[in-house]
């Protein structure tokens, strides 16, 4: 057989799109970031009928260049929360008007093989929006993000993606030191809140792509 890891990767996030369907969301396959880009610019942004777009941190919405071509387009109201030239509070503002938005642009830190979406945020923003508030929802995640089931999910977030984040974002947090989590007490702790997305309400406001490479953390 010809190139039997993409064959291998091909099956399974056909399987994750089942699986993720069948829990109402609407699912799209990218080749990789480039493709992720477009399906966002030209399918999902024109079926959400946005003019308001925000965000939830992620590096996958980075990575693809999404976040870059969004704000280019002079015909949408972008309200940028990646902006770190502004104080605290206005981005504590911009983060809460986002709940509002037409289309939120956001990552994921796993999907499961039965198709849910698992999310450990130190604020909430992001999963605030991915739950309620803004009329639609993009979910861009990578490969990597798959695992088999809830408890793999939770491990993952818990030992890797929490810990990368948290040496990424500098804080002081034991995780950063030992590479894992401590269940620590820290100001500057990371893991405050978890959701678990068992399906879209209403069906298809969640669209998820799945990303057919390594991306994001």
């Amino acid at each position: 057989m010809e190139k039997p890891v993409e064959h291998y990767w091909d099956i399974r996030l056909n399987e994750v799109k089942e699986a993720l369907e069948a829990n109402n969301f609407k699912v799209f396959l990218a080749t990789n970031g480039d493709h992720a880009r477009e399906i966002v610019l030209t399918k999902m942004l024109p079926e959400s009928g946005a003019g308001r777009v925000s965000f939830g941190g992620s590096m996958t919405v980075i990575g693809t260049g999404v976040y870059d071509a969004l704000k280019e387009m002079p015909e949408l109201e972008v309200l940028d929360t990646y902006d770190r030239s502004i104080s605290r509070e206005e981005m504590l503002e911009r983060r809460r008007q986002a709940l509002l938005v037409d289309l939120f642009v956001c990552g994921t830190n796993a999907v499961t093989e039965t198709g849910t979406l698992v999310n450990l945020d130190m604020i909430g923003n992001r999963i605030g929006g991915l739950t309620f508030g803004p009329k639609n929802v993009a979910v861009l995640v990578g490969r990597n993000k798959i695992v088999p089931d809830l408890e793999e999910a939770m491990f993952r977030i818990k030992n890797f993606v929490a810990p990368a984040n948290a040496m990424r974002l500098d804080m002081n947090a034991p995780c950063v030191k030992t590479g894992y989590c401590e269940e620590c007490n820290a100001p500057q702790r990371i893991c405050n809140t978890w959701t678990i997305t068992e399906k879209s309400f209403p069906r298809d406001r969640v669209r998820v792509i799945l990303i057919n490479e390594d991306i994001g953390l």
